[in-house]
């Protein structure tokens, strides 16, 4: 009965995304189940179990944990990417990076300690705290 329930919430979330545009500015922790698009401004931190895009006008100052994600756009702070981090020609990264698969483009700035653990199932967080992250 309860796993029908978590079931059909995973499957409402697909297809399923949230903006936040490139006039607001957000402080606080955001957790979905959904991907996120962030042209704005974000301090905080961002937990979800599918995809973060990072337009080029926008920012995360704080911690991201993701299955995939897309920076055209500045992070800085612990990025925590389960599968693929796409960094296009007009990323700024600075900080953390725990990645499984990395793709750079010519142009990109990458100012980061990065660790690469291929074939993550697993990531733990800063706290201590097991993330389960399968994509």
């Amino acid at each position: 009965m309860f796993s029908e329930s978590k079931k059909r919430n995973s499957e409402s979330t697909r297809g399923q995304s949230n903006r936040i545009g490139k006039s607001t500015n957000i402080k606080g922790d955001v957790v979905s189940e959904a991907d996120f698009r962030i042209d704005g401004t974000l301090e905080g931190s961002v937990e979800t179990s599918g995809k973060i895009v990072i337009g080029t006008s926008g920012v995360i100052t704080g911690k991201v944990i993701c299955a995939n994600a897309d920076i055209e756009g500045r992070f800085e702070g612990e990025l925590i990417v389960s599968n693929l981090l796409t960094l296009k020609s007009t990323a700024v990264i600075e900080g953390n990076v725990t990645v499984s698969k990395l793709s750079i483009e010519p142009g990109a700035t990458f100012n980061a300690t990065c660790a690469m653990k291929t074939g993550v199932k697993e990531l733990k967080s800063s706290e201590g705290k097991k993330t389960d992250r399968t994509a």
